[in-house]
C-alpha cells in the first residue's frame, strides 16, 4: 500500500510539473502576441489613441467579413505599410503574417 501511495506521488508531482510547463509556454506565448500587436498600434501611431477609441476600432474590424473586399483592402493597405516600413530601413522581406 506505502508502494502504491508513493507511486501516486511521484505521479501527481510529474503531473503538476508538466501543468506549470505548459502554463509557463502558454503565458509566454500569449505576452509575444501581445507585444506583436502593441508593436502595430505603435507603427500605426496609435500608441497616444485612448483605450476605448482603439477598443471600439478593434470591434469594427472585427465585423468586416473575412474575405470581402473590404477586409482584401485593409489588408493591401497594411501589407503595403509593412513593405513600405521594411524597405525604408533597408531590410527586404516578402511575408508579413
Amino acid at each position: 500500500m506505502a508502494r502504491l501511495l508513493k507511486r501516486l506521488d511521484q505521479r501527481i508531482a510529474e503531473l503538476e510539473r508538466r501543468r506549470r510547463f505548459h502554463m509557463t509556454a502558454e503565458r509566454k506565448r500569449e505576452a509575444r502576441e501581445k507585444f506583436l500587436i502593441g508593436g502595430i498600434v505603435v507603427r500605426a501611431g496609435l500608441s497616444k489613441a485612448d483605450r476605448a477609441f482603439l477598443f471600439g476600432g478593434l470591434l469594427e474590424l472585427a465585423r468586416i467579413v473575412p474575405g470581402s473586399l473590404e477586409h482584401q483592402r485593409l489588408r493591401d493597405l497594411g501589407e503595403e505599410a509593412f513593405r513600405a516600413a521594411f524597405l525604408d530601413a533597408g531590410q527586404e522581406r516578402t511575408e508579413w503574417h
